[in-house]
This record gives C-alpha cells, sequence and structure tokens, in this order.
C-alpha cells in the first residue's frame, strides 16, 4: 500500500523520521538514498558487479551514492563523482577508526536508509559506521567462498555479518559457507551476478581464426597463485604432442606474470602462449576462443564462466564452490581440484570433438540468458531493498507498484 503525503511537520513524518533516523530539519526524500561500497575499481569480478549494480539501480527508484576504499581502477569511469575513504594501510589503525566515523557523518549528511557493503574490506569498514550511524537498513556481501581468508579475517567478517539486516551471496555455495560459520539462515539473500547485453551480443573475434589451429585461453588476475595459471599453461604444454600447433591465450595482469612467462619459456610454448594483459574487449576475446579454461582452487560465482557461457564458449573448470551451480547439465565440463591429468584430459575431449563443443556452449548461453541477465540482477536487488524498507517501516510516497522481495527477512536483534 502506498502511503499519502506526509504532512509537514506532522505526527506521521516525527514518527517516520525517528524510525527511520532522519534528524529534524533534513528533507525527506521522495525516493529511499542508497550508499553502496567497494574497495577498488580495478579488474575483477567483484569491482565489474558493483559497476553494473551502479548503473543498474533505477533513479527514479533509488537516490544513489557511492563510495570507495582506494579510488582506482578502469571499472571507475563513468560512475560519475565516488567518495573515498582511505584507511591509511591498516584496517585497525587509528586512521582507520577516523575514516570509519568521517563514513558515519557522511552517511548522515546524506540522509541515507540503505549503506551496501560489497566485498570484505567494505564490510568491516561501512558496516560498522552504519551501525554506529543509527542507518536503518545495512547489507553486507559475500562474493567469494571465504575459504580463501584467513582464520581471524572470517571471523572478524562473520561478527560484521550479524550486524546486519540481509547478506548478499552471489552463489548457493558461498551462503551455505555463512551458514555454517553461523550466520543466520533468514538474513542470507542469494543473488547472482548480472551480465549486460553486450556479454550476449554477436562480437567480431579480436584475432582471426588460424585454420587448423585451436585456441585455448584463460582469463584471470595475476595476483594470486589460488587461480592456478601454472595448470593452465602445463595442461597447454601438454596437448602440443596430440594437437600440434595449439595456441595458449592469457588475459590478465598483476605481480605473477614475470614467473608465468618464465614458466611458459621454460614448457617450451612461449612463442605459442599468448600473455595479453588486462584487456576491456573481453567478449571479442572469447570469440576468439574454442574452449575457456579455469583451474581455479575457489570461486563462488565466476564471472569469467558467466561471460564465456554468454558468449557460447564452452568451458573446463574445477569442481568447486558456484561452478557447480553453472556448469551442471550439460553446460561445461568440471574436473577435480588438483588434478592435471583430469583437467588435461577435458581440454583434450573438447579439442577433439566440434560437436560437443557446439553443444555445450549452446546449452550454456541460454542458461545464462534465463538467470543472469543484467536486468534480473537489477529487479532482484530493487526487490530486496524495498522488502528491508517496509521492514522498518518505509513506504514510497511516488507510486511505484514494487512486489514483495518474498525473502522474509527480519531486522537484527
Amino acid at each position: 500500500m502506498i502511503s499519502p503525503p506526509l504532512e509537514a511537520g506532522g505526527r506521521a513524518e516525527e514518527l517516520l523520521r525517528n524510525r527511520l533516523s532522519i534528524p529534524p530539519g533534513a528533507p525527506l526524500s521522495p525516493v529511499p538514498a542508497v550508499f553502496l561500497m567497494t574497495n577498488s575499481f580495478e579488474t575483477g569480478g567483484s569491482e565489474r558487479q558493483f559497476a553494473a549494480l551502479a548503473q543498474s539501480l533505477d533513479p527514479a527508484s533509488f537516490q544513489l551514492h557511492l563510495g570507495c576504499v582506494r579510488q582506482r581502477g578502469s571499472f571507475l569511469e563513468g560512475l560519475g563523482n565516488v567518495a573515498s575513504f582511505g584507511l591509511g594501510g591498516s584496517l585497525y589503525g587509528w586512521q582507520s577508526v577516523k575514516t570509519r566515523y568521517r563514513l558515519g557523518q557522511e552517511l548522515r549528511k546524506l540522509n541515507v536508509v540503505i549503506a551496501h557493503s560489497f566485498d570484505f574490506y567494505t564490510n568491516l569498514i561501512l558496516i560498522p559506521a552504519a551501525r554506529v550511524a543509527r542507518i536503518p537498513v545495512v547489507i553486507g556481501s559475500q562474493r567469494q567462498l571465504g575459504d580463501l581468508l584467513t582464520r581471524a579475517q572470517r571471523q572478524a567478517q562473520t561478527a560484521m555479518f550479524r550486524w546486519c539486516d540481509a547478506v548478499v551471496c552471489n552463489s548457493q555455495a558461498a551462503a551455505d559457507r555463512l551458514i555454517a560459520d553461523g550466520v543466520p539462515k533468514p538474513r542470507i539473500v542469494v543473488i547472482g551476478n548480472g551480465l549486460p547485453p553486450s556479454a550476449f551480443a554477436e562480437t567480431p573475434p579480436a584475432f582471426p581464426a588460424n585454420a587448423g589451429k585451436l585456441r585455448i585461453g584463460m582469463i584471470a588476475r595475476m595476483n594470486t597463485r589460488s587461480k592456478h595459471h601454472d595448470k593452465f599453461l602445463r595442461c597447454g604444454a601438454a596437448l602440443q604432442a596430440s594437437f600440434p600447433g595449439t595456441e595458449i591465450v592469457i588475459v590478465g595482469d598483476g605481480p605473477l606474470r614475470p614467473e608465468l612467462e618464465e614458466l611458459a619459456r621454460g614448457l617450451g610454448i612461449r612463442e605459442r602462449a599468448h600473455f595479453l594483459g588486462d584487456r576491456k574487449d573481453i567478449p571479442a576475446i572469447l570469440a576468439s576462443l574454442d574452449i575457456s579454461v579455469l583451474p581455479s582452487a575457489s570461486e563462488s560465482l565466476s564471472n569469467v564462466i558467466l561471460e564465456s557461457m554468454a558468449a557460447g564458449v564452452p568451458v573446463v573448470a574445477n569442481r568447486v564452490g558456484g561452478n557447480l551451480e553453472l556448469l551442471g547439465d550439460d553446460r561445461g565440463i568440471l574436473v577435480p581440484p588438483d588434478d592435471d591429468s583430469a583437467l588435461r584430459g577435458a581440454v583434450e575431449k573438447l579439442l577433439r570433438d566440434p560437436a560437443l563443443r557446439r553443444t555445450l556452449g549452446q546449452n550454456a548461453r541460454a542458461f545464462a540468458q534465463s538467470n543472469f541477465a543484467m536486468d534480473h540482477m537489477g529487479r532482484q536487488y530493487k526487490q530486496l531493498y524495498m522488502e528491508l524498507l517496509r521492514n522498518k517501516g518505509w513506504h514510497s510516497h511516488q507510486g511505484s507498484g514494487e512486489s514483495r522481495a518474498g525473502a522474509g527477512l527480519s531486522s537484527p536483534a
């Protein structure tokens, strides 16, 4: 039910201000003010999804404000004004305490009613700042499995999540980990990643086909060994005996790149291994590949797998985390972690069978279109935000007709 306009200075307005912690004299916005915060905008899945959510939220439904810890990275482009709240190099030092205080003051100044952190660092910054500032709705995020965090990091984040009205996970695998860690199940909501229409569009390949030779590729940042670029390179080297001339494409950059280039040289495939660095034309890169490979040790909901699926490129990945939610039912090939022989066998199977490559690619593309389009993700977040606000007594003063999210979330005790 849509509430009637509030009488300025009336009892109803006073009650709403008290309930939503909006100070006297501050304007009551006809739409709720949302504050989204991420660590940085460097190349990565979480950063990409933060930018996607910021761009997909309807300005007629939400007044959006953005914040970050480090104001750098390619995904910053096009987002407009983004406030920066630096930590001074530590989550626990005096500078971080002052930053949380300043952040809380900014939330109050902007009359924010929804504060939503998007990653590990902002979970530990924004959630306590928003609670101290008495922001009505506080939302955390878990966009990884958590198995790569230290025990202390995981415990600190779990403590923050208990202060939240909701915690958004991008896969059921991530949600199950949080439940096992003690986060109340009713507060956990699963909302998958969203892909823009360009991910599904027919795209000219970045590189022309090389007659009689196939390409396998891996797209991942080179800042952690858990991605297992080394396993991909060894797989590519082993395939040269059966499929001589198979091209190996590696997209991404980071501190491990020199070491990986040296490994390719030692394996005798440096001339076949193309290190492309960071690229913005991922759809065109994928259009150039025959197989996408991701041997990561840990994934919640991989953007690379989703983008490969959207492009119709068959995927070979480790049977971990949210990969099982994406690549089951003839949509890809999953192999046991740390089984180099199985990885090589799966890639070789696809290299030998163009019909299987085509079938897996088509199935994966249809699944991605049905479940991970950008507008689908945007609707889910809108429903969640409005459900949580209704639980706190907020009603829109502009007819919008949103349906209830059905999440059944309750406020923290």
